[in-house]
């Protein structure tokens, strides 16, 4: 099977493919008649690249983090859906605002993954992995979770072993204006333009076999994050953003200068 770009991705065997992730009904309706209706009017999302995204089989999706907004605006463009792995918080609220963020995380075909780390973190590779078998587009966050400051940083190696293990291609995806429209903390989004831009499907097929090299892992994850900086337009800072978020607790800037201290 092959991308617009020409790579070559594994199909899976019929006994190892999982078609019960993605979404349902209530995804398509709240795309085209509730959710996306509104989103288009208000925000006139602009797309570039769309021709990278592969028509039919796996793919994963690796995008810059910026706003609550991202999801939204990333499955709004695409004309496949994709499917995130969301945080369990989405799925274990408690009340009435829990249960209807359950639902509703449930309905658009997002999968709960704790992120606690450790053994929570094997468990959502496993989950990434069965959602590629599925033949679907998965969707990741490569930092881990929003920017605090709209600056780029650190990525996590768990991307790369998920596209290495299932042998497909890692999409680019930048996100532009999210942060502007709707920063962390912010409750109701500005009216700006926001941008979705596509980049290349980037290849690691030459490290197959390498899944279990933390340098190579390392090494994919730094190329996805620079193919992000090329298309964002953003500064990037080599550390991760949870870190970064401690920094700005502390009155400190979270830039180039603070790596000199612990990261």
């Amino acid at each position: 099977m092959a991308t617009p770009s020409g790579t070559r991705v594994a199909a899976p065997t019929p006994a190892a493919s999982d078609s019960k992730d993605g979404p349902g009904g209530v995804y398509w309706f709240l795309k085209h008649f509730i959710i996306g209706p509104v989103l288009r009017v208000f925000f006139r999302p602009w797309v570039e690249g769309l021709e990278h995204l592969p028509t039919e089989g796996p793919a994963i999706l690796a995008s810059n983090h910026l706003s609550f907004s991202d999801s939204f605006f990333l499955p709004l463009v695409s004309p496949r859906p994709i499917t995130f792995l969301a945080k369990s918080d989405y799925f274990t609220g408690s009340g009435i605002k829990g249960f209807f963020s359950k639902v509703f995380f449930t309905s658009v075909g997002q999968v709960s993954v704790d992120r606690s780390g450790g053994r929570a973190s094997e468990a959502a590779i496993l989950t990434g992995e069965r959602v590629l078998r599925g033949q679907h587009l998965l969707g990741i966050y490569p930092e881990g979770t929003r920017s605090p400051n709209g600056t780029m940083y650190r990525g996590k190696t768990g991307l790369a072993r998920m596209a290495l293990e299932a042998r497909v291609p890692i999409i680019p995806v930048a996100m532009i204006n999210t942060y502007e429209i709707q920063p962390p903390g912010t409750v109701l989004p500005r009216l700006r333009r926001v941008g979705v831009r596509f980049g290349e499907p980037l290849d690691f097929s030459r490290y197959e076999g390498l899944e279990d090299d933390r340098f190579i892992l390392r090494s994919v994850t730094d190329e996805v994050m620079y193919a992000l900086m090329s298309l964002s337009g953003q500064e990037y800072v080599d550390m991760y953003a949870s870190r970064a978020k401690e920094l700005i607790a502390e009155g400190v800037a979270a830039d180039a200068t603070a790596l000199t201290g612990p990261r």
